[in-house]
C-alpha cells in the first residue's frame, strides 16, 4: 500500500484521516482547503509522519472564482489570467512542498458535438467549449504552450505537473498529439480517473475507456479510483468505493478490468482513493484497499472473489 493516497477535499478532516489513512500509505491529495489552519495541519502531519502531499489544484478555495484554470481558453486575456493564478498558487506552495500538482486538462473541456452531454457535470458554462468552436490547430498550439510552461515551472518549483483528463474528445484519444507532448516533456504526467472514464463511456458512443487506459496508462503518475452505477439513464452512487461485489453486469464500472490494464502498462502508478469512504463500513474499506492492492501489486492478475 506504499503507493496509496487518500483525498482531503475542503479542509483537513481528522475523522477521515484517522480512519482512512493507513501506515505505509504514500500520502494525501489535498484540494480546496477553506482556511490556513487546515493547510498548516496537513503540512505538520506530513512532516511528522513522513508522507507526501499531492495538490489537486487549487489548494486554497477562492470565493467566486472558477476552480479550474482555463489555460486552454481561446481568449488571450482569460488564458493569461489562468497562468497568472497558477503562478501565484505555485509560489504559495513552496512551503507546502508538494510531490505533484494536478490540473484538469484540457480546460475548458472540448466537447464532441456528436455527443449529448447533459449528464456530464460542469460548474460553469465557461468550463467547456464545443469541438466545432475549437479548431484542432488551436488545441495543438495551446497544449504545446501549456506543456512547455508547466515543464519550466516543474524545474523552478520542484514538483511533478499532473494533468487529469476531464471529458476527452477526438483530439485526445484519436490523435498522437498528447502522446508526443508527454514524450517531449517527460516531467509532465497524467492522472486517469476511473469514474470519469466510465461515465464518458456510458454517455459517449464514440469513447472506449479501455483503449484510453491502454494508450495513456504508461504516462500516469496517479489514478483517481472510484466507481459508480449506471442503470438506464440513471447514474447512482457517485464516488462510491471500489469493491469486488460492485459487478459490471449490474451497471457498475468494470474496475477490475481497468486496474488490470493499468497494472500491465504501469506497475508503479499511485492510487488516489477519491471515494466517499463514509458510505461503507470499516471492514469494507479495508477490503477495498486489499482488493486493489492484490490486483495491482500481487503476483498474479486477480479474479473477483465474492464474499459476504
Amino acid at each position: 500500500m506504499k503507493r496509496f493516497l487518500i483525498g482531503q477535499y475542503g479542509g483537513f478532516d481528522w475523522q477521515k484521516y484517522e480512519r482512512d489513512f493507513k501506515t505505509g500509505f504514500y500520502g494525501i491529495e489535498a484540494c480546496l482547503f477553506a482556511d490556513e489552519a487546515g493547510i498548516r495541519t496537513l503540512v505538520k502531519e506530513a512532516q511528522t509522519n513522513n508522507f507526501a502531499i499531492g495538490i489537486h489544484y487549487p489548494l486554497r478555495a477562492k470565493q467566486g472564482i472558477l476552480r479550474d484554470a482555463l489555460f486552454m481558453d481561446l481568449d488571450e486575456q482569460a488564458r493569461q489570467q489562468a497562468y497568472a493564478e497558477i503562478a501565484l498558487e505555485l509560489e504559495y506552495l513552496r512551503s507546502v512542498k508538494p510531490s505533484y500538482v494536478l490540473f484538469h486538462y484540457p480546460k475548458p473541456v472540448i466537447l464532441d458535438n456528436r455527443v449529448k452531454w447533459d449528464r456530464w457535470r460542469f460548474a460553469d458554462q465557461r468550463d467547456y467549449v464545443y469541438e466545432s468552436d475549437y479548431p484542432l490547430e488551436a488545441f495543438i498550439e495551446k497544449s504545446e504552450e501549456l506543456f512547455s510552461w508547466l515543464s519550466r515551472q516543474s524545474e523552478a518549483f520542484h514538483f511533478t505537473p499532473v494533468l487529469e483528463f476531464d471529458a476527452c474528445n477526438r483530439y485526445v484519444y484519436d490523435t498522437t498529439i498528447v502522446e508526443k507532448l508527454l514524450q517531449k516533456y517527460p516531467r509532465i504526467r497524467l492522472c486517469l480517473d476511473t469514474g470519469r472514464l466510465y461515465v464518458q463511456e456510458r454517455i459517449d458512443p464514440y469513447f472506449d475507456a479501455r483503449k484510453v487506459l491502454k494508450k495513456f496508462a504508461k504516462y500516469a503518475e496517479t489514478i483517481h479510483l472510484w466507481t459508480m452505477q449506471v442503470q438506464g439513464e440513471e447514474m447512482k452512487h457517485n464516488h462510491y468505493p471500489a469493491l469486488p461485489q460492485c459487478l459490471p453486469e449490474e451497471g457498475w464500472a468494470p474496475i477490475e478490468s481497468y486496474l488490470n490494464i493499468i497494472r500491465d502498462e504501469n506497475p508503479h502508478v499511485k492510487i488516489v482513493f477519491e471515494h466517499r469512504s463514509e458510505l461503507i463500513r470499516d471492514e469494507e474499506l479495508e477490503r477495498c484497499y486489499q482488493w486493489v492492492e492484490r490486483i495491482l501489486f500481487g503476483q498474479e492478475k486477480s479474479e473477483t472473489i465474492l464474499t459476504p
